[in-house]
């Protein structure tokens, strides 16, 4: 009876496997040149990355090879765009059947359920690696990237994201996330100091050497310079750093001289400072020298951020009463109120695609991240019951969502896609963590 069993559960799988093969673009398969990010909710495309096959077989190539695997799997689970199936599940053994096209058997990967597979190569000689690595659409039975790579093994962190961004470019026509920084605040020393640390939390490294309280990191489009404010001499002064040289420029008017955000492709930037008596945002050089006034109203006029032309900012201001998000035309000099909904809404985030805006919203006592269109109507919640999120920022390329919260107690930076979906912690560090601000995309290809 067991035998009979097996053989039928064989049979099923051969059935089921020959099925795919043949009909499988026919059953509701979508075809994979470009995947449009801007859909909410994206179904996730499930990606088998077996272990890789070795050239050698000593035990230090193979720890060296499986720690490559893992990192290329765990980096394309980052983006959110992939469902990353269990290797236990795989019919499929690469130190046995290969890993070319010619070698590959692939209704073995599409009994699975892979729509997506990725087989690598490794070899490891002394301190050097080559790792040839390829992306295959199991359905199709073709391969759509092949790549080669060879360095250091120190390397091989840059080799496997250089790679993830071209699976990234073939799916979605762009380079992702793989070559961007997190900027954000940590007290881990004692006092509120700027960090930063990759994408993906790897490497976390502390900037500045205040000991005082250092806030409001913000990134040049170059990611060459830093703008914060600290109040190292005793006022929150405004300070520019080079970061490839540490030589740093300050803006200290009288009264408070904060959040900064720097004009998209420019080497100036928006800044609030209080010094005629009232909170407006003005345009500055990248020296820190003022160019212009940007705002001129009653009240508060606070974190300005920019639209990807450079043409708009929004920003806070307590105008009307409260503090609410408003958007101006530096062109026409219109100013119109985007937020309607929710006491406070503050700490606006453009999105680099210019269709969005990410805000913290104040409603029913606690912070949450909310997401509006440019019409200012049907704002979306992409956080609940999970304490206060706050400090939303975006992905270069409009992909994810950096923001601060306190869900676990506390204050820690977490991820999520655009659209509120697998939010998880991005690192932890000793003290609290708050206000992330996401860099460019320097990753070089």
């Amino acid at each position: 009876q067991g035998l009979s069993m097996r053989r039928g559960i064989k049979l099923y799988i051969f059935i089921i496997g020959v099925i795919l093969i043949t009909f499988g673009p026919a059953i509701g398969r979508a075809d994979y040149d470009v995947i449009d990010i801007t859909k909410p909710f994206l179904r996730k495309i499930p990606l088998a990355v077996p272990l890789f096959k070795n050239a050698g077989g000593s035990a230090e190539e193979k720890q060296s090879s499986e720690a490559a695997a893992d990192f290329l799997s765990d980096t394309l689970d980052f983006t959110g765009y992939f469902k990353i199936l269990d290797r236990g599940a795989f019919l499929f053994d690469p130190e046995i059947n290969g890993i070319t096209l010619a070698e590959l058997n692939f209704q073995n990967w599409t009994v699975v359920g892979s729509e997506l597979l990725v087989t690598g190569y490794y070899e490891l000689n002394n301190d050097t690696i080559s790792i040839e690595l390829r992306l295959f659409d199991t359905f199709k039975a073709r391969r759509v990237l092949g790549k080669k790579y060879s360095g250091k093994v120190s390397n091989q962190r840059s080799i496997i994201l250089r790679f993830c961004s071209d699976v990234i470019h073939y799916l979605t026509g762009n380079r992702g996330v793989f070559g961007s920084k997190i900027a954000f605040v940590s007290n881990g020393s004692g006092n509120k100091e700027i960090y930063t640390c990759a994408f993906d939390g790897y490497n976390p490294q502390r900037l500045t050497v205040n000991n005082a309280i250092t806030l409001f990191p913000a990134w040049s489009s170059d990611s060459k310079w830093m703008a914060f404010t600290s109040y190292r001499a005793g006022n929150p002064d405004l300070y520019i750093r080079n970061l490839n040289n540490g030589q740093e420029s300050k803006v200290s008017k009288q009264g408070i001289n904060i959040t900064a955000a720097w004009v998209p492709g420019k080497f100036e930037l928006a800044a609030t400072l209080s010094f005629s008596g009232d909170q407006e945002i003005y345009l500055l050089t990248g020296s820190g020298k003022i160019i212009k006034r940007l705002t001129k109203s009653r009240g508060i006029d606070v974190a300005p951020s920019w639209s990807p032309d450079g043409k708009k900012i929004a920003f806070v201001s307590n105008r009307a009463g409260s503090a609410q998000i408003y958007i101006k035309d530096l062109d026409t000099g219109r100013v119109r109120r985007l937020t309607y909904e929710g006491r406070k809404n503050t700490q606006p985030s453009w999105s680099p695609r210019g269709d969005k805006i990410a805000y913290t919203s104040e409603m029913s006592g606690g912070h949450n991240i909310f997401v509006i269109g440019l019409d200012g109507q049907d704002p979306v919640q992409l956080t609940y019951d999970s304490r206060d999120n706050e400090s939303p920022t975006w992905s270069p390329d409009g992909s994810l969502i950096a923001f601060s919260s306190n869900r676990e107690g506390l204050d820690r930076i977490y991820v999520m896609t655009a659209y509120g979906t697998d939010q998880r912690r991005l690192l932890v560090l000793a003290g609290e963590q708050t206000n992330p601000k996401w860099s460019t995309n320097h990753l070089n290809n």
